[in-house]
C-alpha cells in the first residue's frame, strides 16, 4: 500500500484542544479505566472462546499445544501494542485503525482501512447473532419445551443491542461489566476444579511443550486462536470518551492483552488437564462445542452446567453489544470526515452517542439475519446450516479484516514516527512494530490459504476465495474512494484521520482575518 505525502505530512497542531462541536464530538470524560477495560474485554467473549473456539481448535486442527499458542500470540500482540499504544498518545479518534493508518500512510490508505474496519467489525458482530440465536433456541427447547426458530431470538437481540447502542456509553459499560465478571468467575471455577480433579495423566504440562506445535494444522490453529483476542484493539476507539486518553488507552490495551493471554492459556491448559493431553483431541472431536459442559457436568454438577449455558448466551450478548458500539463509532468517525454521508458524523440527543451509526449497524444486522433465515433448511435440509454459516462466515471474514488492519497499522507506526523525525527516540517501538507486522502478515497468509478449513467448505469450493475476497473488495473500494477524494475533494481528503482536530483547525481558520 502506497503512501501519499500530502496527507502524511499534515501533522495536527500541537497544543490545540479538541473542538467539542455540538454534535460532531463524542461525549468526553465518560469512561475511566474500569469502564473502558470492561467494554474492551466484553468483545473477547471469554466463555464463548472457552466453550466454542478452544474445543473446535483441538478437534479440527489436532493441535494439543493450544495453551502455548495463546502464549505465543499474546507475545506477538504485546509487541504490536507497544507501537499501537504509542500512536494512541498522538491520535485520539473514534476511527482508531484507519486514523492511525492515515497518519502514517496517508489519507488514501486511511480510506481503504476505514472501509475494511467497517466491514470487518460488522461481520464479527453479525456473525455472533447466528450462534446466539441457535443457542437461545436450544435453551427454549431444553428448559421450556418450546420450539423457537433461531432467527427470532437473533432479531430480538439485534433490536435490544440497537436500543442499548443508542443510550449513553456508561449504561453499556455497566451491562457489559456484570456479564463479563460472572463469565470469568465461572470459567475460573472450572479451571480450579480441573486442576483439583485432573484426568488420568495428572497435572501434565505437556500442552506447553513446543513439540506439540508440529504438524500441518499449526497455521490454521493460529487463525482460530488470534480471533479469541479480538477486542483488545478497540480501546483507542473510545479515546474521545475517556478523561485521560493518553494514559488510559495504553493502560487498558496492555491489561487486556496480558489478561486475555494468561486467562486463555490457563483455561485451554485446564481443558487438557481435565481430559488428559493424550485424549484432548479425541474428546473434543466427540463432544465438539459441548466439551466444557461435558466436563463441568462431571465435576461441578448439573446446576452449575445449567448456569454456564445461560452465561454462554449472555456472554455472546455482551460481545454483540461491544462490537456494535465499535461499528457505530467507526461510522461516526467516517461520517465526520467525509467517508460516509455527513448524517453519520452527528451524535444523538443528550447521551452524545453515535446514534446514526448505531442505526446503520442495527439495520445491517437485521437484513443479514433475515437473509440467512430465508435460507433456513434449504436446500440442504440441515436446519443448523444457515445459523452456523452466519457465525463461521461472519466471524472469519471479520477476523481476517482485523488481522490485515493490525498488519498495516504496524507499518503505519514505523512510517509515522520516521516522518516525524522520532525514529531514534522510538527505535525499540519501531522494531517491535516491524516484528509484529511480519508475524501478522504470516498469520493473514495462513488465514487466506486455509479459509476453506476455517469456514468448513471443501478445498474446491468457490467460497474459499469469495469470502476472504470480501475484505479485499472493501480495501480496494476504500482505496478508490480515497483516490477520488484526493483528486476531487482535497480538503475532505486532507481531513481523513484528523477527527475533531480537523474542526478545531477550521474554527481557528475562521477566526483568522
Amino acid at each position: 500500500m502506497t503512501t501519499d505525502s500530502s496527507s502524511t505530512n499534515r501533522a495536527p497542531a500541537e497544543g490545540i484542544s479538541t473542538f467539542k462541536g455540538q454534535d460532531r464530538a463524542l461525549r468526553a470524560d465518560r469512561l475511566g479505566t474500569g469502564g473502558l477495560l470492561l467494554s474492551v474485554l466484553a468483545a473477547t467473549a471469554p466463555l464463548m472462546v472457552v466453550a466454542g473456539v478452544m474445543p473446535t481448535t483441538f478437534a479440527v486442527m489436532g493441535i494439543v499445544g493450544q495453551p502455548l499458542l495463546f502464549v505465543v500470540l499474546g507475545t506477538v500482540l504485546v509487541l504490536f501494542s507497544l507501537g499501537y499504544a504509542e500512536m494512541s498518545r498522538h491520535v485520539h479518534n473514534a476511527g482508531a485503525f484507519y486514523a492511525y493508518i492515515s497518519r502514517g500512510l496517508g489519507g488514501t490508505a486511511g480510506a481503504g482501512a476505514a472501509l475494511v474496519a467497517l466491514v470487518a467489525y460488522n461481520s464479527l458482530q453479525v456473525g455472533i447473532y447466528g450462534i446466539f440465536g441457535f443457542e437461545v433456541s436450544g435453551l427454549f427447547a431444553t428448559y421450556a419445551d418450546l420450539e423457537v426458530a433461531w432467527w427470532i431470538p437473533a432479531l430480538a437481540a439485534a433490536l435490544a443491542v440497537g436500543v442499548l447502542g443508542w443510550l449513553k456509553i456508561d449504561v453499556n459499560a455497566k451491562v457489559l461489566g456484570v456479564l463479563l465478571v460472572i463469565e470469568v468467575l465461572l470459567v475460573v471455577v472450572f479451571d480450579i476444579a480441573a486442576v483439583a480433579d485432573p484426568g488420568e495423566e495428572g497435572l501434565s504440562l505437556h500442552a506447553f511443550n513446543p513439540d506439540t506445535l508440529t504438524g500441518a494444522g499449526v497455521g490454521t490453529a493460529l487463525c482460530f486462536c488470534i480471533a479469541a483476542f479480538l477486542g483488545f484493539e478497540q480501546a483507542p476507539v473510545y479515546a474521545e470518551e475517556t478523561s485521560r486518553p493518553h494514559v488510559l488507552v495504553p493502560r487498558v490495551m496492555f491489561l487486556a492483552v496480558a489478561g486475555v493471554a494468561v486467562f486463555f492459556a490457563v483455561s485451554s491448559w485446564a481443558l487438557t488437564v481435565a481430559t488428559g493431553p493424550a485424549t484432548i483431541v479425541a474428546t473434543s472431536q466427540e463432544q465438539s462445542a459441548g466439551l466444557l459442559f461435558f466436563l463441568t457436568e462431571d465435576r461441578l454438577g448439573s446446576t452449575f452446567t445449567d448456569v454456564l449455558h445461560v452465561l454462554f448466551v449472555t456472554g455472546m450478548f455482551a460481545a454483540m453489544l461491544s462490537f456494535h458500539n465499535v461499528v457505530a463509532r467507526y461510522a461516526f468517525a467516517m461520517g465526520r470526515e467525509g467517508l460516509l454521508p455527513a448524517a453519520f458524523g452527528r451524535t444523538t440527543g443528550s447521551s452524545g452517542a453515535p446514534g446514526t451509526g448505531s442505526l446503520l449497524q442495527t439495520g445491517i444486522a437485521v437484513v443479514l439475519v433475515l437473509t440467512f433465515a430465508l435460507t433456513d433448511d434449504k436446500p440442504t435440509g440441515d436446519p443448523t446450516a444457515p445459523v452456523l454459516h452466519l457465525f463461521t462466515w461472519g466471524g472469519n471474514i471479520g477476523a481476517l479484516g482485523v488481522i490485515v488492519l493490525m498488519a498495516i497499522a504496524s507499518l503505519s507506526v514505523v512510517v509515522f514516527f520516521v516522518r516525524r523525525g522520532a525514529a531514534g527516540a522510538q527505535a525499540w517501538r519501531l522494531v517491535t512494530s516491524a516484528v509484529a507486522g511480519i508475524a501478522l502478515v504470516v498469520i493473514a497468509v495462513y488465514t487466506v490459504k486455509d479459509f476453506d478449513v476455517l469456514v468448513g467448505t471443501g478445498p474446491d469450493s468457490a467460497l474459499r476465495w469469495i469470502l476472504p475476497g470480501v475484505i479485499g473488495l472493501a480495501l480496494v473500494t476504500g482505496l478508490v474512494q480515497g483516490a477520488i477524494l484526493r483528486t476531487r475533494a482535497p480538503e475532505t481528503h486532507a481531513r481523513i484521520g484528523l477527527g475533531n482536530e480537523a474542526f478545531q483547525l477550521e474554527k481557528e481558520a475562521e477566526r483568522t482575518p
